[in-house]
Formats: structure tokens, sequence, C-alpha cells
């Protein structure tokens, strides 16, 4: 067994987590990265992994068995350059993952355009809960078990199945690599603009990880997304459950796949499955997307072996990961929310959860556009009905190649853009008051907006 990895570009969500799952399992871990800082140095380093700032090529010295190389790293990296140069054995860090901790288990996947992170926490948690003690990756911190990572002994492992591509060498989505026995899909939209040219070649993908899953596995699938309609209709050779489904949901042709009439939930929150009463969802959590999710968990912990009431009691004590709604802190009778939103849908589902839950109240919506797809440019269009529920619009257009005045000026005095972070936090200062919603949304750090907000609120 390669016992010392060295990963280039170790600080990503997942990279990191990959390390920290390796340094569990025994491994010797080093690695490096452009941006070594916290939270994640502070986690990996807290693990006794060893990290290096830079790509310099002196790195070769510490002759590890394998470099695992993360997909922020392209050509003309001077270390992946030596590396090829040498001809010294590197593999993606799915394909490790894949390859060395996760050949004898039952993966459950999660894969879908939102939702992936607090899908796959629920899906841990719940197994957790019934004491399957599972392993698990994800892309976020499930405040139930405060890491983003972990292995043991468990047959079960629970992994966010990102459709992101998996390394320079290897443009297949990372899902690919995992083969899970559960899979879940938990939606599809145009997403990732930067690797993927249209919606078309993201459900090729979704295609691609429906052939992997073995015909005594399970496909838990969004029974109201037609791109995933069209994603099964390609071929689908594992007994399918649908979530989310209506009396008018069609049945994909050819029938005969375990189609029934799946997993449904009413206004009351109780849990349908195949038409009989499950028992009733008893949670904090806002919004109808988390509903779906929690939907899709049930569904998938059910294939695992948990029962259904089991699986609803786990809900009724799960906390959501750390950026999803977070409440940063309340001044004046103003609070400030942290929510990793950065995709038009993602956005409207996000004001809307918190619509229902403030009323009335003012909701100031701030924005950071700052994924791929949105620097460039390719949803501008979809981003002022994603904000109809908010009061008033805020957005940082510091690094953005694209007009965003221009884009949300549909919204006319609502909307409030500025380029400079400072500049944006006056503005919104001075326009809140007791009583407002402060929802800042980002999938960044966003300048440390929420503490110097919060401060000058304070002032």
């Amino acid at each position: 067994m390669s016992k010392h990895i060295h990963i280039l570009g170790i600080c990503g969500t997942f990279m990191g987590g990959i390390a920290a799952i390796a340094k569990q399992a025994g491994y010797r871990v080093t690695g490096c990265d452009a941006n070594v800082y916290p939270p994640m140095s502070t986690q990996l380093e807290a693990q006794g992994i060893e990290l290096i700032e830079g790509f310099g090529v002196e790195q070769l010295d510490l002759k590890p068995d394998a470099f695992v190389i993360g997909n922020v790293v392209s050509r003309g990296n001077p270390l992946m350059e030596e590396i090829l140069n040498r001809g010294l054995p590197y593999v993606s860090g799915p394909q490790w993952l894949a390859d060395t901790l996760l050949r004898d288990k039952w993966v459950l996947g999660v894969a879908g355009t939102h939702g992936k992170t607090t899908t796959t926490s629920m899906l841990a948690w719940i197994l957790e809960y019934a004491g399957l003690n599972p392993g698990f990756l994800i892309g976020g911190v499930p405040q139930n078990f405060g890491i983003s990572a972990r292995i043991t002994e468990s047959p079960f492992f629970v992994i966010e199945a990102d459709e992101y591509d998996t390394a320079f060498f290897d443009k297949r989505s990372k899902f690919v690599h995992y083969r899970p026995r559960t899979a879940i899909l938990n939606n599809l939209e145009f997403d990732h603009a930067d690797i993927f040219a249209d919606l078309t070649a993201i459900e090729t993908q979704f295609h691609h990880l429906v052939r992997t899953v073995p015909g005594n596995g399970l496909v838990v699938s969004n029974g109201r997304e037609e791109s995933l309609q069209r994603v099964m209709q390609r071929g689908c050779w594992t007994p399918v459950e649908l979530f989310g489904v209506t009396a008018s949901t069609p049945s994909p042709s050819g029938g005969g796949l375990g189609w029934g009439n799946g997993w449904q939930i009413d206004a009351e929150d109780n849990v349908f499955f195949n038409g009989k009463l499950q028992g009733t969802l008893q949670w904090e959590l806002m919004g109808d997307h988390n509903r779906m999710n929690a939907l899709a968990a049930l569904a998938a912990a059910r294939h695992a072996g948990v029962l259904v009431a089991q699986g609803l009691a786990a809900l009724s004590e799960f906390k959501n990961v750390k950026r999803r709604m977070e409440v940063r802190g309340t001044v004046n009778g103003i609070t400030v929310y942290d929510d990793f939103a950065h995709h038009p849908t993602a956005i409207d589902t996000t004001v809307a959860g918190l619509r229902r839950k403030v009323g009335k109240a003012r909701i100031l919506a701030v924005l950071e556009p700052r994924s791929n797809t949105m620097k460039l440019g390719v949803m501008k269009d979809a981003l002022p009905a994603s904000l109809k529920d908010a009061d008033m619009t805020f957005c940082y257009a510091g690094n953005l190649d694209w007009d965003a005045r221009g884009a949300l000026a549909p919204l006319g005095d609502q909307a409030v853009v500025k380029d400079d972070l400072n500049e944006l936090i006056d503005a919104i200062a001075s326009a809140a008051k007791s009583g407002d919603q402060i929802l800042v949304m980002s999938n960044g750090g966003f300048g440390g907006i929420h503490e110097k907000l919060l401060l000058r609120l304070q002032g």
C-alpha cells in the first residue's frame, strides 16, 4: 500500500477532505497550495498534515509514493511540469479515493446542481443516528459532526458527488469515479459554464454516473426535473425511486424500472412513500428545497436499511451545514445571515425560504457573484427574478467583467451596486433599520463582510 501521498491543491474543501481521511487511514500526508490559509490550513495542521506554500519543484525531494492532483492544478504549474518531465506517479483526487479507500465500501453518492452538501449531510446524519457509523466526504462542515470528512470501519460511505471535472488530465465529472450503490440525483440545471458548453453536456455526465450504478443498487431521482427524466431515458439499469412527484408527473418511457408513486411530502410535512403515510417531518429548516433534500435522504437511507421512522427522528435533530442560512449575529434588532447561495435558482429558494420565516419583515439581500458561472455573466439575466422576494438588493461588482448595474436595472432603485466593498458596507448599514434581515450570499469569504457589517451596525 502506498504510504506517503503529496497532494497538490490541498486547501480546497474536497482535497482537504481527502487529506483528512487519508491521514485517518494511516497514510503520511503532505500537501501544497497557492493559498495556505485558515480555516482549511488550521484544520489540516491540527491533523498533523504538513503544508507547503506554493508549487516549488523542491517538493519532489519529499519522494512520496504518489502525487495526488487537485483540479486547481493546470499545465504550466512548475511542480506539475517537473512531475510530468520525470515520469513520476500521479493520480487525481477522485481516482485515488476510489482506488484506495472506497473499493470495498457501499458508497452512497449525492449528485445535483443544488443541495448536494445539505443532502449529503442529512444522509450521513441519518445513518449515524441509526448506528451505522458511516464514513463521509462532504463539501462543507455539517454541524452534527463538526468535520467535513472521516473514514470508519463501517461498510457505508456517504459522498458529495460533484459534477465538476476531475483534473486537467481527466475531464470526466468527479462522480464517475465513485461507483455508488445508492445514487441521489437531486436536481439538474445549467451551471459550471467554465467547463460545460450547455445543459446537454451536463446531462451526458449524469448519464455516465447512472451507467455506473449496479442493478442491485438504487437511483433516487427528483421527479420534478425534466432534465433528469431525459437522463433516465438515455438508459437506466437500476431500480429508481422518484421523489417530489405529483399526480401529473409523467412516467419515463419504457416503464418497468421500479417507478411507483415515489416519495411525496404534503403541506403539513407528512411524508408518503407509494401512497402510504410514513410519518411527519418535524425540524427547524426552511424552504421547499430542504423538504425535497429530506425526501431524497430518507429514500437513500431506507435503501441502506434505515427505517423511515428512524430517518424522520434523525432529521428532527439535524443541524444545518455551516453557511446555510447561518445567523452570524444580531445588532440593534438587525439580523445578519450567511448563505452559500450563488446560482440564481439557489438565490431564489434561499430568499423565498427566509421570506416564509420572517413574514413581512424587510429582507436586504447582499450578493457577491463569484462562482465561475456567475463571473462569466451567463446567468446575469436571471438575477432580478431570483431576488423578487427581497426588499432591497446590494451587489458587489468589484471583480466582474459584465455590467451588474445593467443586469439588475429591472429592480430599479431597490438595487444598489458598488465596486468597492467598504462603500457597499456603508450603503447597507445606511439602509438597515431595526427588524431588518440582512441575507449575505456568496460561495466565498466575501472579504469578511459579515463581521465588518456587524461592527458597522453597532457603530
